[in-house]
């Protein structure tokens, strides 16, 4: 489902649509371009078609049932950005944890500052009030981004992740929504 159409910095038209079945192979070449340039993501190996396939039917039966918020951004035909919020359970039901993604060449153009809006814009009808995520320490652009956003750093863990041969601060932050 369409949810919003907007020009990009680039002028370049972008569509902020739901996620369906037929996405699973830009999502595949999505998931797969950022595991590949080393992305700040919490994926480090590729995915199979079939892996992706498991994981996209999980996140569309998820959505059917409440537990999730997903939104795409398409330009020209192709998924270029993702978020999800996953919606807290029995007393943190009023919470999400959102997780967010641009492909490489569609970075610094706005385009993940309106997947967040969307995705808190679709939380706060769902009656969420809190929105918290988790970044690496070293990921100065999307720390820009959130911040611009309203979200605070709530937390540090230290050494809290380790890659290419090092430890990385995992930063906790939170948004009242």
């Amino acid at each position: 489902m369409e949810l919003r159409r907007f020009k990009a910095r680039d002028g370049r038209e972008v569509v902020l649509r739901t996620p369906r079945w037929s996405d699973l192979d830009d999502m595949l070449d999505f998931i797969n371009s950022l595991v590949e340039e080393g992305a700040d993501i919490n994926i480090c190996q590729p995915y199979t078609r079939e892996e992706e396939a498991e994981w996209l039917a999980n996140l569309l039966a998820s959505m059917e049932k409440g537990e999730r918020i997903s939104v795409v951004a398409e330009v020209e035909g192709h998924v270029i950005g993702h978020v999800e919020i996953r919606i807290g359970r029995c007393y943190e039901s009023h919470t999400g944890v959102l997780g967010i993604a641009v492909k490489r060449g569609y970075r610094d153009r706005g385009i993940g500052t309106e997947l967040m809006r969307m995705a808190e814009e679709l939380a706060r009808e769902r009656g969420l009030r809190i929105i918290t995520l988790a970044v690496f320490s070293t990921n100065s652009r999307a720390i820009h981004v959130y911040e611009k956003l309203g979200y605070r750093v709530v937390g540090r863990v230290e050494r809290g992740i380790y890659k290419d041969g090092r430890y990385i601060d995992k930063l906790l932050m939170a948004k009242e929504i």
